[in-house]
């Protein structure tokens, strides 16, 4: 059994994925962590009473080994590593909403405090490309940047799809991959190679290799903390992960098996690793929120990887027991339908759930418009071809059901040999739909289960019936291709949901969400495909699908969505509304500010000379200003979420336009669009979108 090298109790609560490891005098490792009130604890028991208070920097009353930096705003996240050349050790970076500071612990000194707009949601610290130094990398709301250890802006990017579920791989700013998950990202961590870890906001956790998943499991709680670390000893890093429920297990990169698993009596606050004992050996580091740290060695050769406590086996030795029984139930209830299997003994036959051998389970997929009392859906139509019937369905589909499962339990009054489950998928995904059916007679006491899969479609909610009167889509976008139209039409019936299938690549679909006309057409003696829609998020997922499938590299294509494009010139007027209006109260603040400092000097003065109702007089007018500022500032930040949520709608158009085109085109046309935003050129911008390129 593997137990804690060490155990402290901190008295400082912790900010959940806000911890680090930092070595800041370049020698001896420093536990470091946000916490409440706008302060960054620095545990370091290695130099005790060496330590001096600073401008930022002070000692904790309760325990001498802690320090506090004071960052006055609320912390949203840190990190800590080599950012200069010339640091005595590492870079203590601390990100909030509005700044970034980076700070020398060592030498109690500011190295530099930036203001970032756009907000600071997650830090790295690395090398980018061809930029020699090290850079602390920002992700905010909307964009990347990257600060050197002066400070200075070195890399500036959009980050596409911040509001997606996907998973984006970049080549310095060159997207080179996207793997679509179906919740918010809260977690990568690298293993080994190219393996990676990754934590969804649903409780997933699994494991990438590449664009391959290895394995994958969901809890009902949420994963706080992911770390890559060998805790077996097998020279293969495990992915450990600290939950909200205070659990930390450790399971294989490989099978996603359980080898390691303790509990905290709080939520896990972060998962880090170092040499805290300074004794030479890598410990791995747990946190909780309330401030408990307990350290881990990796297995010793005695051990022989068995890390579970006994009591852990113990468990696994009943639920294998349990596990026996049941499949011994359930022999015999088979062997008791084998004796009752004659001739003249079908009502107790149909009680011990004897039904006939040819029982299959058959599913259907349809499309079904709207009517008055239902919403456009899938309908999945689940029957059996003889007497039998369906006591109950369990329905398991990612990111379709609330909770991932849906079961359907009809009445005894309303038992039949078919069920009708309506599906209703929120986006173009196709998923997989793992079916299970409780089937047996009419009076039976005991069902047989039938279990199938059946693949959902991505393009599954557009029905091939379409209102003559129905407007025509005024959106295109326009590519040619070198294959055959037999390809396009075999992608069509693998994508859309077609009970009969087509045998040409010219078809309109109504959309069952937004009710909006799809056309897709081809030429056969050029290869141009126009896709008609006035919908860009579908017509650059029907790109990206059907380059998949013919395995196109690069695609270039031509695009012009009217209505779209309207909507983002007026959002681009609105971006410049706001950044002048920003740039006013700015300013207005700044006067009120010298204003007040003004008036605390006049006040101060009539104070000292004994002038009581001048004092007065003068703070009266203290606090008039101060209402004002405080209003100024209410308007400032109602202006600030307004413009934060127009640089998103601009960032995801250029998202939108990238994926209209496949490959280097389409890493073009994203570049090209955040030079024309950085130059503020608007007709460049529009000109890309649609051309795929500024030139004539």
């Amino acid at each position: 059994m593997l137990v804690p090298i060490f155990t402290l109790k901190l008295n400082h609560k912790i900010n959940p994925r806000m911890v680090t490891m930092g070595k800041f005098d370049g020698i001896h490792p420093c536990l470091t962590a946000a916490t409440q009130a706008g302060k960054v604890f620095i545990h370091n028991p290695h130099t005790r009473g060496q330590r001096q208070a600073a401008h930022r920097l002070s000692q904790s009353a309760q325990d001498s080994d802690i320090s506090l930096l004071n960052i006055n705003q609320a912390v949203s996240c840190l990190t800590a590593g080599t950012l200069g050349p010339n640091t005595t050790g590492d870079t203590l970076l601390v990100g909030t909403q509005t700044n970034l500071l980076a700070y020398d612990v060592h030498d109690n000194a500011d190295i530099f405090y930036r203001e970032v707009t756009d907000g600071a949601n997650a830090i790295v610290l690395g090398k980018l490309g061809n930029i020699e130094s090290p850079l602390a990398i920002i992700g905010g709301n909307c964009a990347l940047q990257g600060f050197d250890y002066e400070g200075n802006d070195q890399f500036w990017t959009l980050l596409v799809g911040s509001e997606d579920f996907d998973i984006r791989v970049f080549k310095e700013d060159e997207l080179v991959s996207e793997i679509a998950e179906n919740e918010t990202v809260t977690s990568l961590c690298h293993m080994h190679g190219s393996r990676f870890g990754y934590a969804l906001a649903n409780g997933t956790v699994g494991v990438y290799d590449r664009t391959a998943r290895y394995w994958r499991i969901k809890s009902k709680n949420h994963a706080m903390s992911i770390h890559a670390f060998d805790l077996n000893a097998d020279g293969v890093v495990e992915l450990i992960t600290g939950w909200s429920n205070g659990k930390i297990d450790a399971r294989s990169d490989r099978t996603g098996e359980v080898i390691f698993k303790d509990n905290f009596s709080s939520s896990v606050a972060g998962v880090v690793e170092g040499d805290y004992r300074m004794d030479g050996q890598i410990q791995l580091i747990c946190t909780s929120v309330e401030g408990e740290v307990r350290g881990y060695l990796p297995a010793s050769k005695e051990m022989k990887g068995n890390l579970m406590d006994s009591s852990v086996e113990q468990d696994l030795i009943r639920e294998l027991s349990q596990r026996r029984q049941n499949l011994l139930l359930e022999l015999r209830n088979y062997e008791e339908n084998a004796k009752q299997a004659v001739p003249g003994a079908s009502e107790r036959d149909t009680q011990m759930g004897v039904i006939p051998a040819n029982t299959q389970l058959q599913t259907v997929l349809s499309v079904r418009a709207a009517t008055e009392s239902q919403r456009s859906h899938i309908e999945l139509s689940i029957s059996t071809p003889n007497e039998t019937i369906i006591r109950a369905v369990l329905i398991f589909a990612e990111g379709i059901f609330e909770g991932e499962s849906h079961v359907v339990h009809p009445s005894a009054q309303n038992l039949c040999g078919s069920i009708c489950v309506p599906i209703i998928p929120p986006k173009d995904i196709p998923v997989d739909l793992h079916i299970k059916a409780f089937v047996g007679g009419k009076s039976s006491s005991q069902f047989h289960v039938f279990e199938i899969t059946r693949q959902l479609p991505r393009f599954s909610m557009y029905d091939l019936n379409v209102e003559p009167e129905a407007p025509q889509p005024t959106g295109k976008v326009t590519f040619t291709i070198n294959d055959r139209p037999q390809r396009v039409v075999m992608w069509l019936n693998q994508n859309f949901l077609l009970l009969e299938g087509i045998d040409t690549p010219d078809v309109t679909f109504t959309s069952l969400r937004g009710g909006g006309l799809l056309t897709i057409s081809m030429l056969s003696t050029s290869g141009e495909i126009t896709l008609n829609t006035d919908d860009i998020d579908l017509a650059g997922d029907l790109v990206q699908s059907l380059a998949s499938f013919l395995a196109i590299e690069d695609l270039q294509a031509e695009a012009d969505f009217p209505t779209y494009f309207g909507e983002l010139r007026t959002t681009l007027t609105e971006v410049d509304d706001y950044h002048s209006v920003h740039q006013k109260l700015t300013a207005a603040i700044a006067d009120h500010s010298n204003h007040i400092r003004n008036m605390l000097v006049q006040a101060e003065d009539a104070r000292l000379m004994g002038d009581i109702r001048n004092m007065k007089k003068r703070y009266i007018e203290l606090y008039d200003l101060n209402r004002d500022l405080i209003n100024e500032y209410k308007i400032r930040s109602n202006n600030h979420n307004a413009l934060l949520a127009c640089l998103k709608s601009v960032n995801q158009a250029i998202q939108r336009a990238g994926r209209l085109r496949v490959g280097k085109p389409k890493n073009q046309v994203i570049t090209a669009c955040r030079d024309a935003i950085k130059n503020n050129n608007v007709n460049v911008l529009f000109k890309i979108m649609k051309a795929g390129t500024a030139s004539s």
